[in-house]
């Protein structure tokens, strides 16, 4: 695929569908985007010259790869083959990007609907939160038939700063299943031990001087926990969405036989907070542990 190559990014004015449109317009591609709430994507349409368009069918038109980016799998399907929505609109791309986090069966779903309508599909998500969006260093979890591989790197390279080609379409999602379970703990671990110290009297940030350079420190942990210790809960990526996914994490578990408690705890106490917190950053997580703690 070469920059004179048009991509309709459906999702356009989230955390992450901004910062990709964006990368996608500097690496000089021609951009079409669309977002349900049409303010949040307007500022793509200054310096970075993207076409912002009504409906995603519009933004579709003279396109020949769609990407989305939204926040679950009803989403999408309804972007794509809803009443106003783009294959609907007699979209011709031949190529569907799917780089959203929705499911193992919505993954599905999406598969069968882009076989259906004579699309290629490549199953896509994504790792990484607001920062690295905007830095164009997502880690892509891409999964696809071999001859899609060429023909998308240089979208993913625009976005990422790595590809990981894992299998056929439908492994990026399970592998992307997979980390997040990782990363939940490492957050929710995060949130309760600083809680636990801080009700127990200590500065929390001792837990954090403990282990940091040693074999149990992270720069993940510091981060979040440096925010958590703060409260400052800028949302890189919401609870709300944490929540989502770890319900997805947990969904996917059961479907397969196992027995993840872990998973499970997790799911129950993002879920927990969302109410209150879902519109942080999922550390906010850490505020449900300490409750109405002086």
């Amino acid at each position: 695929m070469t920059t004179r190559e048009t991509i309709a990014v459906l999702g356009a004015g989230g955390t992450m569908g901004l910062p990709m449109a964006r990368n996608l317009a500097r690496a000089g591609f021609t951009v079409r985007a669309w977002n349900r709430s049409p303010g949040k994507a307007q500022p793509l349409a200054g310096e970075d010259r993207v076409a912002l368009c009504a409906t995603p069918a519009e933004a579709a038109q003279g396109a020949t790869a769609i990407l989305t980016m939204l926040s679950d799998a009803d989403a999408v399907l309804d972007v794509m083959a809803g009443e106003d929505g783009t294959l609907t609109g007699n979209a011709e791309a031949p190529i569907w990007l799917q780089m959203s986090t929705i499911g193992i069966d919505g993954t599905q779903r999406c598969a069968d609907l882009a076989e259906r309508h004579g699309l290629e599909f490549v199953d896509a998500p994504v790792l990484g939160t607001k920062q690295p969006a905007e830095r164009g260093e997502l880690v892509i979890l891409a999964s696809a038939a071999d001859d899609q591989h060429e023909r998308v790197a240089p979208i993913f390279d625009a976005v990422g700063k790595r590809t990981m080609w894992v299998g056929d379409a439908g492994a990026g999602t399970r592998l992307k299943f997979a980390v997040n379970s990782w990363v939940l703990s490492i957050v929710e671990g995060a949130a309760e031990a600083l809680a636990l110290a801080e009700g127990l009297g200590l500065d929390p940030s001792l837990v954090l001087d403990a282990v940091a350079g040693g074999p149990l420190d992270l720069p993940y942990l510091q981060m979040k926990g440096r925010g958590m210790i703060a409260r400052d809960f800028e949302p890189a990526f919401r609870l709300a969405l944490a929540a989502k996914d770890a319900a997805l994490a947990e969904d996917a578990a059961t479907a397969h036989g196992l027995d993840l408690p872990l998973v499970a705890a997790i799911r129950r106490r993002l879920d927990a907070g969302v109410p209150e917190h879902g519109d942080k950053d999922m550390s906010a997580t850490f505020l449900t542990s300490v409750g109405s703690a002086p």
